[in-house]
């Protein structure tokens, strides 16, 4: 109890002492000796004071909040793995109902794109998987294109968009048939594909969608896979057959599973 006084006192005096000084100080504009006799008094407490909250800064600072960025980090690459497992498990289950009995899927996943000349891309089977050359790539939306050359584990698939690569289509509903070709000599080219049907007497309109007439054998097409739209006619006076602006089904520069078919 007595302790407790003795401290309240102190503290009282202090305070006083404090506002005499300010006082002064304040009167003679800041260059009074009371300035000084004010920082040595109190300046042992500011100091104090410094140190408290410095430790309480440092504490939620440097190690903590790499820890805590680091765990950040962590959780966005495992939702984006999540969200494209998911994406590709769809794929996967739409164009396992694409293909008829007589043919097999081997499933894979694209691990490179683009070729300096040519819209390429790299799948992860090849040959050891039963893959082979000029054999159809599809995934849940369409045709993707053709296989051209294969490893023991990868092989490289010629894009439908290649403005090397002609598909046999037949227009769904009225049945004419007519050849596709693609427009793009590169991964960041256009994904137009070019319609050609043989029949002069074929009509021809937007929004007729176009499946692959299939190829003998089954390759390097299979039949009835799905490729695209028509999305604009083109044809000029005095042609002698009708053509036009396809839209493809499938995304060229998003691909994830695919699937090769490969005869039973």
């Amino acid at each position: 109890m007595l302790e407790s006084r003795r401290t309240r006192v102190v503290l009282t005096v202090l305070l006083v002492v404090a506002i005499a000084l300010i006082t002064i100080d304040f009167r003679d504009g800041g260059n009074s000796s009371a300035h000084g006799i004010g920082g040595r008094l109190f300046g042992p407490v500011e100091r104090v004071t410094g140190d408290v909250t410095g430790f309480f800064r440092g504490a939620t600072s440097g190690g903590e909040v790499a820890n805590l960025q680091k765990q950040n980090d962590e959780l966005r690459a495992e939702l984006a793995q999540a969200q494209t497992s998911n994406t590709n498990a769809g794929q996967l289950a739409k164009l396992l109902h694409l293909t008829g009995a007589k043919y097999r899927v081997v499933t894979g996943t694209v691990i490179a794109a683009g070729g300096e000349y040519a819209d390429t891309v790299t799948i992860n089977v090849g040959s050891a998987a039963g893959v082979g050359v000029n054999e159809t790539v599809l995934n849940g939306d369409g045709l993707v294109g053709t296989v051209t050359s294969v490893t023991s584990g990868t092989a490289t698939v010629q894009l439908a968009s290649d403005a090397g690569a002609t598909v046999g289509v037949r227009v769904a509903g009225n049945g004419q048939i007519g050849a596709l070709s693609g427009t793009a000599s590169s991964m960041t080219g256009s994904t137009s594909l070019r319609l050609t049907l043989f029949s002069a007497n074929a009509a021809l309109q937007p929004g007729q969608e176009l499946v692959t007439f299939g190829s003998v054998g089954g390759r390097p097409y299979v039949p009835g896979i799905p490729v695209g739209v028509v999305s604009e006619v083109t044809t000029q006076p005095g042609s002698l057959t009708p053509t036009g602006i396809v839209k493809p089904f499938v995304d060229f520069t998003g691909l994830g599973v695919v699937g090769v078919v490969v005869s039973r």
